[in-house]
């Protein structure tokens, strides 16, 4: 099941996508179904059963077209949680080039950091471009994972039954205030506007190993990521073992999992974004994000 959080005129609804259509669950339904997306994760199988129940019917839908796809959780319930270097070929790309303090030895242990949730945009919204700050501006494509079932130190073998479904993520990064404060990436991850989600979550049970997954970024139609999360160090189900680690996971906690190589600041000479380009990112079993470039209006 693909599940949306949208507008439609100025109210903000869920609903599940058909081909090219969108189900308003609460409405079609006829039965008090959540309103948020963060609600439905958090009742869970009642609400997909519920869902899954509607859509064997014949419920009205409108045109996508006709609605505006948001982040799918606009805003998690606490700062996005990421992994870095979790592809060894986008580990080995920037070795020489992380700046005082980087190590050229792949971590034992997933090196987490986080983004904040102002980050967050959905579909077609404008990554802000800001020339007073920086003007290295990079693209991630990431498999964002969305916790279904809260839990603590959870171990590898039950870590899947906590997945509600993934999402597409883009990373973007400030690489210069990434690096400038002592190598906490927090500062050049967190800027506003800088996580793209969506287009929509694709529940757990459509994606049969989401360690075989296509994925890609694109810019301006140049293909500049091309890979497989079959090549991540720290699979799904390690990397919720670790962050649940004396730590309790909730319902809607967003997990992004990692870049391939192929980023912007690696390569010879360095490619940074700048207003006017679009990102298009896409990962098999989930679809498309795109999202324009845009300056600062500030």
């Amino acid at each position: 099941m693909k599940l949306v959080t949208y507008e439609q005129g100025a109210e903000q609804k869920i609903g599940a996508v058909v081909g090219d259509h969108v189900v308003d669950l609460a409405t079609a339904s006829g039965r008090e179904l959540p309103r948020t997306m963060l609600e439905f994760i958090g009742r869970g199988e009642e609400a997909l059963e519920t869902a899954r129940q509607v859509l064997r019917g014949s419920p009205q839908s409108v045109p996508l077209a006709e609605v505006r796809l948001l982040a799918p959780i606009p805003r998690p319930p606490r700062n996005v949680m990421c992994v870095g270097w979790n592809y060894a070929e986008h580990f080995e790309e920037g070795q020489g080039r992380r700046g005082p303090g980087g190590s050229d030895e792949m971590p034992e242990y997933p090196t987490f950091f986080t983004k904040l949730p102002t980050s967050i945009i959905g579909p077609g919204e404008g990554v802000q471009f800001d020339a007073r700050i920086s003007t290295k501006l990079d693209w991630e494509v990431e498999l964002a994972v969305i916790i279904g079932r809260s839990g603590r130190d959870i171990q590898p073998e039950q870590a899947m039954e906590h997945v509600f479904g993934y999402t597409i993520a883009n990373d973007v990064s400030v690489r210069d205030v990434q690096r400038r404060h002592g190598n906490q990436w927090f500062r050049g991850k967190s800027m506003d506007t800088h996580c793209p989600l969506g287009p929509w979550i694709v529940t757990a049970d459509e994606l049969s190993d989401p360690q075989q997954l296509h994925l890609s970024c694109r810019v301006n139609g140049e293909l500049k990521q091309d890979a497989s999360t079959e090549y991540m160090v720290f699979q799904i189900p390690r990397l919720i073992q670790e962050l649940s680690l004396g730590t309790t996971l909730q319902p809607g906690d967003v997990v992004l999992t990692g870049t391939p190589s192929g980023v912007g600041f690696a390569r010879t000479p360095p490619e940074y974004l700048k207003p006017g380009d679009v990102m298009e990112l896409e990962i098999e079993g989930i679809g498309k994000l795109a999202n324009p470039v845009v300056a600062y209006p500030g």
